[in-house]
């Protein structure tokens, strides 16, 4: 191996450590965050299980139940592999675009929730009123916000790739 691809190979590892050091910092299992780290760097479009356990430095079995939970995040998806009788995982290129995406559905819900404690709980003291009150409102104006957030974003990448 010449010394360019060993010192790669040691950052992308580096990498996967520290972005999934940040990943559980925001109290998400430490093997999703090793996984996401190794398929930022992943030099192939869609990579195959056994590749995540070695790239990821993680087991069999940590990357079947990850990779459940990224694909309920919108973070992965999986691939037929029409010469494999397993799928495979990829990430789309602009994972953090889905993300922003797939945020609404949780602003709605949690919007709900609050809506539904405030609808059913009419003796709460007034800090828990306004408590709850925030909690909507921060959800309804998020969620208001998201199609600029979006709108934004997209301006932001063309300008980048022009």
């Amino acid at each position: 191996m010449s010394e360019n691809a060993r010192e790669e190979q040691e950052f992308r590892a580096d990498f996967v450590r520290r972005f999934s050091e940040f990943w559980q910092s925001q109290g998400r299992p430490r093997a999703e965050g090793r996984i996401v780290g190794f398929l930022l760097v992943a030099d192939r479009e869609a990579v195959t299980a056994d590749e995540i356990v070695e790239g990821a430095q993680v087991s069999r079995g940590s990357v079947s139940q990850s990779v459940r939970r990224l694909v309920d995040l919108g973070f992965v998806t999986l691939r037929e592999a029409p010469d494999r009788r397993s799928r495979l995982v990829s990430m789309d290129e602009d994972v953090w675009g889905g993300f922003l995406r797939n945020e609404r559905d949780y602003l709605r819900q949690q919007r709900e929730l609050a809506r539904s404690a405030l609808d059913r709980l009419p003796g709460l003291s007034p800090p828990s009123r306004t408590r709850l009150r925030n909690m909507y409102d921060y959800m309804t104006w998020l969620d208001g916000y998201h199609d600029t957030l979006l709108a934004h974003w997209e301006e932001y990448k063309a300008r980048r790739d022009r």
